[in-house]
């Protein structure tokens, strides 16, 4: 066994340390439906360090998140449900089986066959085990909404239900809005979130086709936005003024100022 072997040995230990009758009690009374939100916030810890492209903060939150992932599997194990060595082997066998042009006499040409191949691999899998198997695939319906409508509209692409191209998406983007328009000259709520719904999945499908995530795009405004208002908060605070007392025209014009600067 290797360093990492060992390594990975020693890191399960700390855990059953951590959940034995003379461990921690904090990490005693964890169960796997406390633990998700951790599961979460520490996957995006780690996928933040990966988009700013810090080296060392990536590797500080991916372990991070392996140390979660394996709490979370030893508390399956402690119950007798499934075994960690389970895991690893279901893991390992899953990857070796869809990945024939690796591990196996098939080759691939580039990743689209391999995603081809890959489509073909779950469907028989799927079949194997009598369930319905679908292009879209199970994308985790807690996936930020806007992150789901990109993967959805790019999995349904693979199949060719798709726009030729990002032109092509503008009059349906112009159909929506007109639609959004229409339902609040009605005032029906309901029907105005479902337009503004599909205006918001149509946007997402124009950012997929020019090659943007809407959702890295989203999160960029938003850095954006909060500095710029901060920015606009402090220089009337500095003039002994709130915000809650400004007139928006005078907001207006400082706002403009800064997005010049």
């Amino acid at each position: 066994m290797g360093k990492e072997g060992e390594l990975f040995e020693s890191l399960l230990q700390i855990v059953a340390r951590l959940r034995g009758p003379e461990g921690c009690p904090w990490d005693r009374q964890q169960t796997p439906e406390s633990l998700r939100k951790y599961l979460v916030e520490e996957a995006y810890e780690a996928y933040e360090a990966v988009g700013e492209g810090r080296p060392e903060e990536v590797r500080e939150e991916l372990g991070d998140l392996l140390f979660l992932i394996l709490m979370v599997a030893y508390i399956y194990q402690e119950k007798g449900l499934f075994r960690v060595a389970e895991m690893l082997e279901l893991c390992a066998e899953k990857m070796i089986r869809r990945h024939p042009h690796v591990f196996g006499e098939e080759r691939a040409r580039d990743a689209e066959e391999v995603l081809a191949r890959w489509q073909a691999v779950k469907a028989r899998e799927a079949r194997e085990k009598a369930e319905e198997h679908s292009v879209l695939g199970n994308l985790p319906r807690s996936l930020p909404a806007l992150q789901r409508a990109y993967r959805l509209g790019e999995r349904a692409s693979r199949v060719g239900f798709d726009w030729a191209s990002a032109e092509e998406v503008l009059p349906k983007l112009e159909e929506e809005r007109r639609e959004l328009e229409e339902a609040l000259r009605e005032g029906h709520r309901e029907r105005i979130a479902e337009e503004i719904g599909d205006l918001l999945f149509t946007v997402a499908n124009l950012a997929r086709k020019l090659g943007v995530n809407p959702e890295e795009a989203l999160k960029k405004t938003l850095i954006k936005f909060e500095s710029r208002f901060r920015t606009m908060e402090r220089s009337f605070r500095e003039q002994g003024r709130e915000l809650a007392e400004v007139p928006l025209s005078e907001m207006d014009a400082l706002w403009e100022e800064l997005k010049k600067r």
